[in-house]
């Protein structure tokens, strides 16, 4: 094979079949061969070695781009994503840590690719049906000559592409709505990170107005349901005590022996004083 196909292969053409078919026909590496390699461009920057240890990798990514295909984007381009990620697990693979490059350049690919299906991930909701998407590209296509529409341009629209107003001013609000990215990085250099908004979103939940607005809900609960137990009498306060309160719950069979009564007895005395309760929390 030659170095321009060799080279070829890390961008898939639009001949896909052909380009999955070289890329499993690569021979794969034995763990000695692989080892040195990743030793040669550690120690020597050896870009031939490089290129040595993505080819036969290049098969794997198009096994991972495989299990993307229910996103609606193309296999070339999620292979292509994937490659960028091999190509930087190759940079920084270390041979010393004992693993293989696949176990490690798994994770890098997959970052990869995810990213560019959510960078195009918008594009998929907004037009979900075939007629959707070719509306959608029009439609972009128009709202660059025009602008924001207005009535007579919607109309205008709708007539050119043989459709409702109705849906046209549906697509646009698609288009008009803005995504904003939750993660991820400002550009191609990893170093350069950018926050997801979570980060720097104001956190309410130690306000001192919700805190004492808690505290006071749960003290006034708490004292509600002190005074509904007061109004129990004293074998149901004690049963109820004995089976919720306590940190070691007494049995019905325990309760049972102790008033000298059968423990369905006081399975019931138990439901009518939680009903009690209840009634009392309601008023």
């Amino acid at each position: 094979m030659t170095n321009a196909m060799q080279l070829n292969l890390t961008t898939p053409g639009s001949n896909l079949t052909s380009y999955i078919a070289t890329a499993n026909s690569i021979p794969m590496l034995t763990a000695e061969e692989e080892h040195a390699l990743a030793v040669d461009l550690q120690e020597n920057g050896n870009l031939d070695a490089a290129r040595r240890l993505i080819l036969p990798h290049l098969r794997f990514v198009i096994h991972v781009a495989r299990g993307y295909a229910g996103y609606g984007l193309q296999q070339a381009d999620l292979i292509q994503e994937g490659n960028i990620g091999l190509m930087k697990a190759v940079k920084r693979f270390d041979p010393s840590v004992g693993v293989r490059l696949v176990s490690f350049a798994v994770h890098w690919i997959r970052a990869e690719m995810h990213e560019f299906i959510l960078r195009n991930w918008r594009i998929v909701k907004v037009a979900t049906t075939k007629a959707q998407r070719k509306l959608f590209f029009n439609l972009r296509k128009s709202k660059t000559r025009l602008g924001w529409f207005s009535h007579e341009q919607v109309q205008t629209v709708a007539n050119e592409l043989g459709v409702k107003p109705e849906t046209v001013l549906e697509m646009e609000s698609r288009l008009s709505g803005r995504d904003v990215g939750f993660d991820g990085y400002q550009d191609d250099d990893d170093d350069s990170f950018a926050y997801a908004p979570a980060a720097y979103l104001q956190d309410v939940s130690e306000e001192p107005a919700r805190v004492l607005e808690a505290a006071d809900w749960s003290a006034h609960n708490e004292e509600r349901l002190t005074q509904a137990i007061s109004t129990l009498d004293e074998r149901s306060q004690d049963i109820l005590a004995s089976r919720w309160l306590s940190e070691e719950k007494t049995t019905l069979h325990e309760l049972a022996d102790k008033y000298g009564i059968s423990a369905e007895r006081i399975r019931q005395l138990e439901k009518a004083a939680m009903q009690k309760l209840r009634s009392a929390l309601m008023d």
